[in-house]
């Protein structure tokens, strides 16, 4: 299984990114999948997942912020960010959220203030 994450740059804040992972040797449509991130020093945490019927879910940090979405026949799901915050700064990450694969480089995202 390989994940690959891009879409990531520098943004100011208030700005907005929009990530893609696409996977290979895993077909995403029958997992849940979620996108992580890590900010430096501290340790990976879930921010927005989507389920295999497309209901999504989203940590307070990000809600009204991020929008998760997946493209079952490309293989792919995306993050759309807005309204960036330069705490949003951080390694982007996706992958199965209740059965991890290996993880991919990620994306890094970086908010200038």
């Amino acid at each position: 299984v390989q994940l690959v994450e891009s879409g990531g740059g520098l943004v100011q804040a208030g700005g907005s990114l929009r990530l893609s992972c696409t996977a290979s040797k895993m077909r995403i449509a029958i997992y849940l999948m979620g996108w992580y991130r890590q900010i430096s020093g501290e340790e990976r945490e879930l921010v927005a997942s989507i389920g295999q019927t497309g209901n999504v879910k989203y940590a307070d940090s990000v809600k009204g912020r991020f929008s998760i979405s997946r493209d079952n026949a490309d293989n792919t799901i995306f993050l759309q960010m807005s309204s960036l915050k330069p705490e949003d700064t951080a390694v982007y990450y996706c992958n199965a959220v209740r059965s991890l694969k290996s993880w991919g480089k990620g994306t890094q995202v970086t908010v200038s203030s």
